[in-house]
Formats: structure tokens, C-alpha cells, sequence
């Protein structure tokens, strides 16, 4: 339940109370002007404290107990069911130890009361009276609701972190398994990459032969897919030793797309600021999947990537000049359907699709600021 709609239903609550012991004074005999002057507001108080018996049980206990014996004092023979409210609140809360001490006190209070002056009531009488404000069965029924909603409470929160805790067990052993199929698929292949490339340029430079650039791109793509692996296994398996890439990595990213041959600039504007992992990884991912998509499907010769700081956002644009054109139709792959779910999930808004003078851009927005 909300914290208003709760609100709510302890001031309907607490009205409630007060308007039944106020119509109870009324239709009781009561003898003087003095004890309407001062039972009346007591009943009143009575009920309406537990408007914060939620918040404050121990206060609204003590509150509730006083004002019975003070109308009872008076001479209001009228039952404390404010009181009764507040032990099964005072219970429910876990104040069980507090709430005996105060019922116990009100069993031995409200009889003395009745014997004392003004009332100077005959002992069987005033026990008689006490028993009629405050029955010991009302007390034990009020203390045991209030326990036994405490205790189903807490079997309830008790099962939701079971539910919690299994869940995460199954997550975590759902990362091991997808990092083990991942290192017995990937990593054998990547490796017999790297060395073939590190052998075949060690070889040309021993012979004294020019290294072809498409050699040193496949050894560098093969260090570099060899470290995204290991980095994503360290991830799957939450060791936190090999943190991710981020926009601090871009200038090493648009590095390794010239030494490919293409011809790509970096460019940052606005105020450099700090972004949230989530954003800092996913503008990586971004720029790293455009690039990958111009290298191997635009027929490209240049190639822009542009960050801009915002106030609110970080937008990602990279541009090439390839054969794409507005008559085009993209074919939305694994990686354009890759990049679409990281924004989304930021809700953040992508745009991937050709340009008018011909190329293809794909242009991120990425809210670095509280949700609005």
C-alpha cells in the first residue's frame, strides 16, 4: 500500500474511533459541566491520535492510555477502543515488550481511577467499571492480531529475498555458463588469429619485406578481439578486475579504423564531463559497432565520429561516405538491433539510416541527467 493511500486510511480510521467514543460519552450518564469540559476533548484526542499510529506506535500508545484514564477519571464510562488500536498497532510494530508493560499498567490504572475522588467507588464496583472500560480477552485479541499480521509480514519479506537470492543464484550461474561456452567457442578460434597474424608479420619483417596494412589490421583485430573477450568473460564471471571500455578508449578505437585504411577523425565538442558507466559503455559499443559496420559493409573512404557534452545528454553521430543512398533500405542486422536495445534501455533514441548526400549515419542521444 502506498504511503498516502495508508495515510488516508489512518485518518478514516482514527475519525472513526473518535466519532463512536464521542457518541458513547453523549449516551452515558455523566454528572457535572467540569467533566463534559474536559472528557469530552479527552475522547476526542483519544481517537484521533492514532492518526499517527503508524508512524509513531510508542507515542500514540502512551497517548491513548493516558486520555482512557482521564475520562475514565471524569467520570466517561466509556470503553478505551483507541487503546485497543493502538496495542495491536504497538505489537504489530514489534514493540511487544512496551506494549505489555503499558496494557498491564492500564489493567492496574483504570480500577484505581474508579476508587479515587471524585468517583469514590466501592471496590466491586470499580473493578466491575474497569472490567466494562477494559476486558482482558479485548487486550490478549488485539495483541494477538497484531502478532500474528507481524509475523506474516515478515514470512512474506522473508520469501521475497528467498525468491531475490534465487534469482541472483540462477543469474550468476547463468553469466558462468554463458562465459564457459563463450571460451570454448571464441577463444581457441581468436587465438589461432593472433598468432597466424604475429607469425606471418614477424616473418615479413625478417625476410625485410613491407608488412601489408590489411596484416597489421588482422593482428590488431585479433589483440583487440582478444581482449573484448577476455574483458566481457571477466565481466560475465564479476571478478571487477578488467573494467570495460568507455569513451576514454574512442581515440585507440578511431586508431585502429585508420590503420585499416579508412580515413577517420574524432572529433569532441561541449564540456567534457562525467556520465553514468551504462552511458560511457554503450557510447563505446556504439561507436565501435559504426565503425565495424563501415569497414565491412559501406565501400567507405572517410569516416567522422563526433561526441558532443551536453547538459542532459551525450549525443554520439558517426557519418561515413559510403554507397548507401535514401533509396537504400538497411537491413536491420545484429548490430543496428544491438545498438537500438542499448539506447532504448538508457531511453535514449538512436537513428540509423542513410544520409542524403549519400553515406550512412548513425546518430545516438544519450540522457545523462536524472529521469524526468
Amino acid at each position: 500500500m502506498s504511503t498516502g493511500r495508508a495515510g488516508v486510511r489512518d485518518w478514516a480510521i482514527a475519525v472513526g474511533v473518535a466519532a463512536v467514543l464521542l457518541i458513547a460519552g453523549l449516551s452515558a450518564d455523566h454528572s457535572t459541566l467540569d467533566s463534559d469540559l474536559l472528557g469530552y476533548p479527552l475522547l476526542a484526542a483519544s481517537g484521533l491520535a492514532l492518526a499517527a499510529r503508524r508512524r509513531w506506535p510508542v507515542a500514540v500508545l502512551a497517548v491513548t492510555g493516558l486520555c482512557a484514564v482521564g475520562y475514565q477519571a471524569v467520570g466517561f464510562d466509556v470503553p478505551a477502543v483507541a487503546f485497543l488500536f493502538a496495542v495491536y498497532t504497538g505489537v504489530r510494530a514489534g514493540h511487544r515488550l512496551v506494549t505489555i508493560a503499558a496494557a498491564v499498567l492500564m489493567l492496574v490504572s483504570l480500577p484505581l481511577t474508579a476508587l479515587a475522588p471524585p468517583q469514590d467507588l466501592p471496590l466491586g464496583e470499580a473493578l466491575a467499571r474497569a472490567r466494562g472500560a477494559l476486558e482482558v480477552a479485548w487486550l490478549i485479541a488485539a495483541g494477538a492480531a497484531g502478532e500474528a499480521l507481524r509475523q506474516a509480514e515478515r514470512r512474506a519479506d522473508e520469501a521475497e529475498r528467498t525468491r531475490e537470492e534465487t534469482a541472483r543464484r540462477r543469474a550468476d550461474e547463468e553469466r558462468l555458463h554463458i562465459a564457459r561456452e563463450l571460451h570454448d567457442s571464441l577463444t581457441h578460434q581468436i587465438s589461432i588469429i593472433k598468432v597466424q597474424a604475429e607469425v606471418a608479420v614477424h616473418l615479413a619483417r625478417r625476410r625485410g619485406e613491407a608488412v601489408p596494412e590489411a596484416l597489421l589490421a588482422i593482428r590488431e583485430a585479433g589483440r583487440e578481439a582478444s581482449r573484448e573477450l577476455r574483458a566481457t568473460l571477466e565481466a560475465l564471471r564479476d571478478d571487477g578486475r578488467n573494467p570495460p571500455r568507455g569513451l576514454e578508449h574512442l581515440p585507440e578505437l578511431v586508431q585502429r579504423a585508420r590503420m585499416a585504411g579508412l580515413d577517420a577523425t574524432l572529433t569532441v565538442e561541449g564540456e567534457r564531463q562525467a556520465v553514468p558507466a551504462a552511458v560511457d559503455r554503450t557510447a563505446y559499443r556504439i561507436v565501435q559497432e559504426s565503425l565495424t559496420n563501415v569497414a565491412r559493409h559501406a565501400a567507405a573512404a572517410t569516416a567522422s565520429v563526433r561526441v558532443d557534452y551536453r547538459p542532459d545528454a551525450l549525443a554520439i553521430r558517426v557519418d561515413d561516405d559510403g554507397t548507401a543512398t535514401l533509396a537504400t533500405v538497411p537491413k536491420p542486422g545484429v548490430g543496428l538491433l544491438g545498438m537500438h536495445e542499448r539506447v532504448t534501455a538508457l531511453g535514449g533514441r538512436l537513428h540509423a539510416a542513410p544520409r542524403d548526400e549519400g553515406g550512412f549515419t548513425v546518430h545516438a542521444e544519450l540522457p545523462v541527467g536524472p529521469p524526468g
